[in-house]
Order: structure tokens, then C-alpha cells, then sequence
């Protein structure tokens, strides 16, 4: 009978093992990474940006206004919500109401004060997704002098190539939510004005490359005309009532 052979084991080059082990735990750090790199800055478009605002007008109707013009940056991953940034400021000098009296009186020394606080300022700390395309993005809000923190109920419309010239890849988003104004040191008129402001946010930014955005900028919008009204007085008994 012929002696039995034991069976033969492939004999690998000296430190493949450790080689391959090596790759699979760089490949594995390698996954985090890739997908972080995902997240790009976008700038906000002023011109197809604007903030909507409604306040009761001594209970007969909702007063409304807008402000156009915002400016920031928002840092945003469609698969990473959690990871997105945002950083925004609101020129209240361009607030509208649709008449200059009430213009001037909303921006007076007792309401919005826009002498000495020119806009306002929203900086996001958390953003909680509910699905795909809706998210809570929590921030503070600073707004005449006094920060507080602010929960928006965000829904994003669309992130595509824009259909029209310059071609800019686009992301465009609503927002809404709700503010006491006394939190933020307007008490004025109790019995003209209401306590609740109700916001209604319509934002588009652009894609940024290498910190400008991707082709040409968009157009600024143009300054505000200036009244002829005289500027109201820093004395809160003097000021005009909020209504044309």
C-alpha cells in the first residue's frame, strides 16, 4: 500500500495577510469619508429669496409683508440632512408692507428699530429630517439685539440643474414658522397689533465652486427707493401708528 500524502496548503508570500487586512480596514475608513464629501456649500440666491411675514391687524385681517434680498450659505448633503449648515442674513431696511407710512412705522425705534438693527440673523445648530424631503432645522435667531432660538418645518422643493441660463445646479427649499414678537422686545401697539408672527420662508442657492458660485453671479437686486417721509423719532410715544 502507497504511504498517504497529507494534503497541501498554499504557501502565500510573506506579509499578504497583514497586506490584505490592512486595505480592508483603510477601504472601511475610506466609506465615512467618501460620503462626507458629498455635502456641498451653496449660496443663497436674494433674488429669488424672500421672507413672507402675516401679524393680526387689530383683528379685522392679517397684515402681511416681505422682505427680499437675503444673503448666507448653506452647506447641505440630500442623503446627510443632519449634516447641513446654514447661515443667513435678512436686510430688514427691505421690508415691504406696500406703503411707505407703514414701511417706516414697522421699521420705527419701537418695533423692528432698523437704525440700529439693520437685519436680522439666523444660524442653524440642529436639523432633524422627518423623510427625504422634509427636515426641523433648529437655530438661533438673533433679531433687534435679543437671540433666541427658532425650530423652522423646512420642505425641499428641488436640487436640479436650473433650467435657465447660467445653468447654476440649484437648490430650492420652503420654510415656515411662528415668533412672539415680544420675545424679541417689540410690545408696542398691544391693541393694534398682534402677538403671533406667522413666516413663510422661499429660498434658492446656488451651488458654490472653490467659494464662488459656479459660473457668474446671480443679478443683486436692486436697492430699495427711498421715502420721502421724514425719519421717525427714537422716542416710542411719538411714533406714528402701524397703519397707513
Amino acid at each position: 500500500m502507497s504511504a498517504s500524502r497529507k494534503p497541501v496548503r498554499p504557501v502565500w508570500p510573506a506579509g499578504t495577510a497583514r497586506t490584505g487586512l490592512l486595505l480592508a480596514i483603510v477601504a472601511a475608513a475610506a466609506i465615512p469619508a467618501a460620503h462626507a464629501a458629498q455635502a456641498q456649500t451653496y449660496s443663497l440666491d436674494p433674488v429669488h429669496t424672500r421672507v413672507l411675514f402675516a401679524i393680526s391687524h387689530a383683528g379685522f385681517s392679517q397684515a402681511m409683508g416681505t422682505v427680499s434680498g437675503s444673503t448666507g450659505t448653506l452647506v447641505f448633503d440630500r442623503e446627510d440632512w443632519r449634516s447641513a449648515k446654514l447661515d443667513v442674513r435678512v436686510p430688514l431696511e427691505r421690508l415691504d408692507m406696500g406703503d411707505a407710512k407703514w414701511n417706516d412705522a414697522v421699521r420705527a425705534a419701537n418695533l423692528l428699530d432698523t437704525k440700529r438693527h439693520p437685519e436680522a440673523h439666523f444660524v442653524s445648530t440642529s436639523v432633524e429630517p422627518s423623510d427625504a424631503d422634509h427636515a426641523k432645522v433648529c437655530g438661533d435667531l438673533t433679531l433687534r439685539g435679543v437671540t433666541k432660538p427658532v425650530c423652522l418645518d423646512v420642505t425641499l422643493n428641488a436640487l436640479k440643474r436650473h433650467p435657465l441660463p447660467p445653468f447654476h445646479r440649484t437648490a430650492g427649499f420652503s420654510a415656515t414658522t411662528t415668533l412672539n414678537r415680544a420675545d424679541f422686545g417689540m410690545n408696542a401697539w398691544k391693541n393694534v397689533i398682534g402677538d403671533t408672527v406667522e413666516l413663510r420662508i422661499e429660498a434658492e442657492a446656488e451651488r458654490a465652486r472653490n467659494g464662488a458660485q459656479d459660473e457668474s453671479p446671480s443679478p443683486q437686486p436692486e436697492a430699495m427707493p427711498s421715502q420721502d417721509a421724514p425719519e421717525p423719532s427714537t422716542d416710542p410715544t411719538t411714533e406714528p401708528e402701524p397703519t397707513p
